[in-house]
């Protein structure tokens, strides 16, 4: 069983990129805010959630995205240890949702402590139901995931294999696929999580 989402690209990037912010702060930190304009370009564009971007959704541009990243830096500040808790962001991205007038949208935090079986559940539910979700890992054991250690990224489909669920990821501007199982199982006591995503 495969599902992936009809996500969206600009400028040959799979969905935004950090790395094009110039502002030095988001340059460093602002994984979490770009977490959210990516949830809200592909929320716009495909679940017809036209309040969530502030551009023309149909014309995506590297200028819109890194706009519409400084008006969501406000809800998402880069602070010193980072949007390291989901509160922070279920927080912050709520009240750019409340500002917005986007009173449709919910979110759930769910927590890194629980079990891999409950991450997979809730990750193929959620794409099932055409919703990408938002993943902050905070460290891990492994060297292989170096790269998104204390980290904000989107998840946008997976697929059933014999050791297990994979997931599609996009953050950097790249597609990346991980073995769920052994991401979740980061050897360490604090722990990041997932964010659910649906409309009422």
């Amino acid at each position: 069983m495969k599902k992936i989402l009809d996500y969206f690209s600009i400028d040959g990037a799979v969905g935004g990129n950090q790395e094009w912010f110039s502002n030095l702060v988001m340059y460093m930190g602002g994984c979490a805010a770009a977490t959210a304009c990516d949830c809200c370009i592909y929320l716009a564009l495909r679940r017809g959630m036209t309040r969530l971007y502030p551009y023309d959704i149909h014309e995506l541009t590297r200028q819109d995205y890194v706009d519409f990243s400084m008006k969501m830096k406000p809800y998402l500040k880069p602070r010193v240890n980072g949007v390291n808790k989901l509160y922070l962001f279920t927080e912050g991205f709520g009240n750019y949702l409340r500002d917005v007038g986007e009173t449709h949208l919910k979110m759930e935090e769910f927590l890194g402590t629980k079990s891999a079986v409950e991450a997979e559940k809730l990750m193929k539910e959620q794409i099932d139901h055409g919703y990408p979700v938002p993943y902050l890992m905070l460290k891990h054991q492994k060297k292989e995931y170096e790269d998104f250690v204390w980290h904000w990224f989107l998840c946008y489909g997976y697929e059933e294999r014999q050791e297990g669920l994979w997931i599609t990821v996009a953050t950097y501007g790249e597609e990346s696929s991980f073995l769920l199982r052994d991401l979740w199982d980061t050897g360490f006591e604090e722990k990041g999580g997932l964010i659910r995503l649906w409309a009422e």
